[in-house]
């Protein structure tokens, strides 16, 4: 089995590897670790096993203890392509939901016991069922796929304009208290021939919003998921919420706000569509 070494870039670091034809096998284990500025990954190693700008490896690990003879090497786990944030899975289903009620219910009734109430109590009979089925609405995005609500509403249009969505409410529940942020979503992005039915960005927010969430990951999965479904020329996303875990306890202040914002392609490039995009958001 022929091969030749290969710098080659994992974790942000850069690693010679083994490459045989289209396939490679890198391990990080006794491999001579380059800086990440020595060379650029994807050049042979120069004549005499120097890489350029690099040392010599001290050996060739073999994966798993075999090398030689290897039928295929196996894929290495970075090589394995990971969905795009709107064609994730579903990590919960509507059946889903019937199952886990009733251990739902039982966490609730216990919570109820462990702040000192009594659950059997007139006023408290049904407040674990309705506490529980709140909170599976409350994060009825996990059983939702952008895939599901997009397929059908992106169009071919000759239009390269920017597109504004804004104030678009928003309602998440934070994942460190389980108590919710609340505010408004603005979006915009450049379309590169495709379009997108307004309505639909409304839908991602209401995905990604209705699950535990930091407002900082939703900014940028929201444009995330606008990127990889139309692949536009820039996408701008900037989200304004008022969080209850600073309002109802911790340092409790009542006014304070926090902004949020996440700019890819030219709206993070170019400073005049940056500031054309916030412009048009605040007026």
């Amino acid at each position: 089995m022929s091969g030749h070494l290969f710098p080659h870039t994992h974790n942000n670091s850069q690693y010679l590897c083994l490459h045989w034809h289209s396939n490679s096998l890198c391990e990080s284990r006794g491999f001579q670790q380059l800086s990440s500025t020595s060379m650029d990954c994807g050049k042979p190693l120069a004549k005499g096993g120097k890489a350029e700008g690099g040392s010599t490896p001290s050996k060739v690990a073999a994966v798993g203890g075999r090398l030689n003879g290897h039928p295929e090497p196996p894929e290495w786990p970075a090589q394995q392509k990971a969905a795009t944030p709107w064609q994730e899975e579903r990590t919960r289903s509507v059946e889903d939901n019937q199952l886990s009620l009733p251990s739902l219910e039982t966490a609730y009734s216990a919570i109820l016991k462990g702040l000192g109430e009594d659950p059997e109590r007139q006023g408290l009979l049904k407040t674990p069922w309705r506490a529980a089925t709140a909170m599976q609405f409350f994060t009825k995005g996990y059983q939702e796929k952008i895939s599901d609500i997009l397929n059908d509403a992106i169009f071919d249009e000759d239009h390269d304009e920017m597109v504004i969505v804004k104030d678009i409410d928003m309602f998440s529940m934070c994942e460190h208290h389980l108590v919710p942020f609340i505010g408004k979503v603005s979006i915009g992005y450049l379309p590169n021939r495709k379009v997108i039915g307004v309505s639909k960005l409304a839908r991602i927010v209401e995905i990604y919003s209705r699950r535990l969430q930091v407002q900082e990951r939703l900014t940028k999965q929201i444009a995330k998921a606008i990127t990889e479904a139309l692949q536009p020329a820039g996408v701008g996303v900037v989200i304004e919420a008022t969080h209850m875990c600073m309002v109802m306890r911790g340092v409790q202040k009542m006014n304070s706000k926090t902004v949020t914002s996440t700019m890819l392609g030219v709206f993070r490039e170019d400073p005049k569509t940056r500031e054309e995009f916030l412009t048009l958001i605040r007026n």
